[in-house]
């Protein structure tokens, strides 16, 4: 049998396999950030289709932090029922789900949230809308922020929680140097810049208990000039491991980083997928505790030799499961030829039409026949 499709645990946390769901927006839940029944048969269908882990959409954590149309929401304990429905339909088809917890700084959408964001530091090649330096008081209340959202997500039954530090959210924008120009306790070397983000994981920590698992995502590297390198990222997630990180989703890139972008396009060969290998293998000969890779998976092939040859524990992926939410049971049949999606990032376009993230490509196939 492949070692895809061996059980293993996180932190108590059995799972029927390796493969991930990585979080994505989904652009579903209503203008308040609340469950809908679309989103819902979006979670049980990855669970139906064997995915051994589900992370849920990020989720802000504060309304200042909505980044998205129609994005999850955690922020308000009026929304723990909703959620609540949606790992009670997960947790009846044999899954597991963990709910990712994130704030978008200065990506915030003030035309949705209404409310004026937060940055690390004013940077001058961005053009910032009206927004807030953060001071430390402000720091504090992001932390509290994040633990009260951990509260909620352990309530409504999630089997974890996923701290978002990728991608140039908030998180990730105080380990980057690239957007972190502080000069006081949370700026300046690798280990002041974690300093926020390794706050947040104790505070969560402190609400959730030891027994609960708490992963964080993050880069290997943000692909900007001045921003966060692989050095200061091995660093960061050697003091994550210190803090009781449970594991680490590695990703790399930021919503400004073009090309290298996270959801990167055109993977159309072997050597294209799994872009960040290489930083994986890095992460994974250096810690001890379990690492996520996602990024650009497409082939069966592909996942089965990264995880047999040390570059990661874990595969995890977003854009496939779009278009094949029963992938992994197709895998699991025998059937393994390569992933449907084809990477062109269409599947984003109505999302942001409001109509909610769906495979275009494969809407407009289905038309043909």
């Amino acid at each position: 049998m492949s070692r895809l499709f061996e059980e293993t645990e996180i932190n108590g946390m059995k799972l029927a396999n390796r493969f991930v769901r990585s979080a994505t927006w989904e652009g579903m839940a209503t203008a308040e950030g609340a469950v809908t029944p679309r989103l819902v048969d979006v979670m049980t269908r990855l669970a139906e289709g064997r995915v051994g882990l589900i992370i849920s959409s990020h989720a802000y954590v504060r309304k200042d932090g909505q980044a998205g149309l129609y994005q999850l929401g955690i922020y308000d304990d009026r929304l723990i029922r909703g959620l609540q429905g949606m790992t009670e339909a997960v947790h009846a088809r044999g899954g597991k789900i963990v709910a990712q917890l994130a704030h978008a700084g200065l990506f915030g959408n003030t035309r949705l949230s209404g409310e004026e964001p937060v940055v690390v530091s004013s940077i001058d090649e961005y053009a910032l809308p009206p927004h807030k330096v953060m001071g430390a008081a402000d720091i504090q209340a992001l932390v509290e922020a994040f633990r009260g959202a951990a509260e909620r997500a352990k309530t409504a039954g999630f089997d974890g929680v996923q701290l978002h530090a990728a991608h140039g959210y908030l998180l990730s924008q105080f380990l980057s140097p690239g957007f972190n120009m502080r000069e006081d306790g949370y700026g300046g070397s690798a280990e002041k810049r974690a300093r926020a983000v390794l706050d947040v994981v104790a505070a969560v920590r402190q609400a959730v208990g030891e027994s609960f698992p708490v992963l964080i995502k993050m880069n290997c590297e943000d692909f900007l000039e001045g921003g966060l390198t692989l050095e200061d990222a091995l660093r960061t997630g050697t003091l994550l491991q210190e803090a009781g990180i449970d594991a680490i989703e590695l990703s790399g890139g930021t919503l400004v980083s073009g090309k290298l972008s996270p959801s990167r396009a055109g993977i159309k060969s072997e050597d294209r997928e799994a872009y960040f290998k290489d930083a994986a293998r890095v992460f994974k000969k250096t810690l001890k505790i379990p690492i996520i890779l996602v990024g650009g998976i497409r082939s069966f092939q592909v996942a089965e030799r990264l995880v047999d040859e040390g570059f990661a524990d874990y595969i995890s992926m977003s854009r496939p499961f779009i278009r094949e939410p029963d992938l992994v049971r197709r895998w699991a049949s025998g059937n393994r030829s390569k992933a449907g999606c084809l990477s062109d990032n269409q599947c984003f376009g109505p999302g942001m039409a409001g109509e909610g993230v769906y495979c275009v490509t494969e809407m407009k196939e289905q038309a043909r026949d």
